[in-house]
């Protein structure tokens, strides 16, 4: 009971502000330090499994899920090709403080700096969503955490790509691997498909795209993501009227392609105001620095947090990103 009752008061403290509950310094650090949250936890071992798979027969590798694979392969997919796009009062934010050291991938070379460059040689835009002030105003007034942020880190900028296939390609191109390694792969991929469209995607097939230094399955969720856009199945057109769920639905039914890289695309390609990424470690831990004193948070704490950020969680989460440069 008296456990209930602190957790109770800690979250309490955590939403509203009240003062006088505050932890010491060293119980911060203590916080700070202790053990990775459950969702962390799990994704930590799914690394680990995966490492383990690839010395496995090719049978055993066969019978991994199509829903395992995505989920190893999201954790990069669009933190470098969409996060790094964003720009704050002019300069490139490039992600690196973004992503906690529980990522699974921070132990693959350089991948910790998980933003890669913007996208080469497809056409951007610089955009403001009409949004952004009326939402920075409103979650002002409601959260504490968010009043102090939000003038900290000033106007935000963001750069889209008009294209949803090139995002989404590069996405898939830049998963499981360091952003040197990323750029330098995706010029190749360039070269060999100058404009960048999916039919040359398709012209071009399995040994040409393998050529430029895919992997055989990178190469296959890329052709099946062009299969996707050829064939129609994806409503693109009306992906701007369409609700959330019903774009993610349609971006995890291509190999490759999990919920998280979805969210991702859903922010950062068509702007949409109101996405929670839960998936996002670096949103998980903002929430725990910013919101329980750097205390480890459950994903049920994580969405109660965000209840009062509706409808515009993603803001929010973008001010969370930002608070981690600098925590």
């Amino acid at each position: 009971m008296a456990t209930a009752t602190k957790t109770q008061a800690r979250r309490s403290v955590s939403l509203t502000g009240a003062a006088g509950d505050e932890t010491s310094p060293a119980a911060r650090r203590a916080a700070r330090g202790g053990a990775l949250t459950a969702q962390q936890e799990a994704e930590a071992a799914k690394a680990a499994g995966a490492k383990k798979g690839t010395a496995k027969t090719g049978s055993a590798r066969g019978a991994k899920t199509q829903q395992q694979t995505q989920a190893d392969d999201d954790a990069h997919a669009l933190n470098g090709a969409a996060k790094s796009r964003a720009k704050v009062n002019g300069a490139t934010i490039d992600g690196t403080g973004i992503m906690p050291a529980a990522q699974p991938e921070a132990a693959q070379g350089d991948a910790a700096q998980a933003a890669a460059a913007p996208l080469s040689g497809a056409e951007h835009e610089v955009v403001r969503p009409d949004y952004w002030d009326r939402a920075c105003a409103d979650l002002v007034k409601r959260d504490r955490i968010l009043k102090k942020l939000i003038p900290k880190f000033g106007p935000v900028h963001l750069m889209s790509s008009d294209d949803p296939f090139v995002t989404l390609a590069r996405s898939v191109v830049g998963q499981q691997i360091s952003t040197a390694a990323a750029q330098a792969l995706w010029k190749r991929v360039e070269a060999a498909c100058p404009k960048l469209v999916p039919q040359q995607f398709i012209k071009l097939g399995h040994e040409k795209l393998a050529a430029c230094g895919l992997s055989k399955r990178k190469t296959e969720y890329i052709l099946d993501l062009a299969q996707h856009f050829v064939s129609g199945a994806l409503h693109v057109g009306k992906w701007t009227t369409m609700d959330d769920e019903d774009v993610i639905a349609e971006l995890t039914a291509i190999r490759g392609i999990g919920r998280w890289t979805a969210e991702m695309f859903l922010i950062f390609n068509l702007a949409r105001p109101n996405v929670l990424p839960l998936d996002d470690l670096g949103l998980i831990q903002a929430i725990s620095v910013n919101y329980f004193s750097g205390e480890p948070v459950t994903r049920s704490e994580a969405r109660e947090v965000a209840a009062n950020w509706e409808p515009w969680r993603t803001v929010a989460t973008w001010y969370m990103w930002r608070s981690l440069e600098h925590a």
